[in-house]
């Protein structure tokens, strides 16, 4: 209540030290200023929303590219996986092969030492 009666007389005191033309002014600028607040703030919603797709946009080819970086990479690092096991392959066929040279040669010498 005490809120209330303080309100109200300071509202007499305002509104008696000033004149009606100047509070309705007042109240005018103030409608105005309001009005080009909201404007303000609707076109730079609409601003800030095509930004944000934009940046959205940056963002999801930012993210494809890496996708494919990532893509070429993996394709790179399974070719080379390929060609690290066909030479192991090669390797290991050259080994065999050696291998069975050398069981040959030893089969051949003790048919020799043999007979």
């Amino acid at each position: 209540m005490k809120c209330i009666s303080l309100f109200l007389v300071l509202s007499l005191v305002v509104l008696m030290a000033e004149p009606g033309d100047a509070f309705i002014h007042h109240i005018f600028k103030g409608i105005f200023k309001v009005g080009k607040a909201i404007y303000g703030a609707v076109r730079h919603g609409r601003w800030g929303e095509q930004q944000q797709q934009q940046q959205d946009q940056r963002d999801l080819q930012d993210q494809q590219n890496q996708r494919d970086l990532q893509d070429q990479q993996d394709q790179q690092d399974q070719q080379e996986l390929q060609d690290q096991q066909e030479l192991q392959d090669q390797q290991d066929l050259q080994d065999q092969q050696e291998q069975e040279e050398m069981e040959q040669r030893f089969y051949n010498r003790k048919r020799a030492a043999v007979n």
